[in-house]
């Protein structure tokens, strides 16, 4: 299981998308000092702006939860032929990486 919480969760991937708390607030309508709790955990989210962040990130309640340490990607707004090139992408990421482990 994924050793991270929500908080650091949040943080994480506020900043992989170039988000400042006040930024992401507005998106779920939230102020920033809200944000700052939640990275911080000393509030929780309600479960409608757990959803909204969820979906902001492309990513499960579960995931931004700690519960499943899994990241999934969000394809829905995908062509089939643009999931055939994300998926042929992952496969050679894998490949690499395994390869790059057994040099080790």
């Amino acid at each position: 299981m994924d050793s991270k919480n929500f908080g650091e969760i949040l943080k994480d991937l506020r900043k992989r998308s170039g988000l400042t708390q006040e930024q992401l607030g507005e998106q779920i309508g939230k102020s920033k000092s809200i944000i700052s709790f939640y990275e911080l955990r000393d509030r929780s989210p309600s479960p409608v702006a757990l959803i909204k962040l969820a979906s902001i990130f492309h990513v499960s309640t579960d995931y931004l939860l700690g519960v499943d340490p899994a990241r999934r990607l969000d394809v829905s707004e995908l062509t089939e032929e643009d999931i055939a090139v994300v998926t042929q992408m992952i496969d050679l990421l894998r490949k690499k990486n395994q390869n790059r482990q057994k040099l080790r």
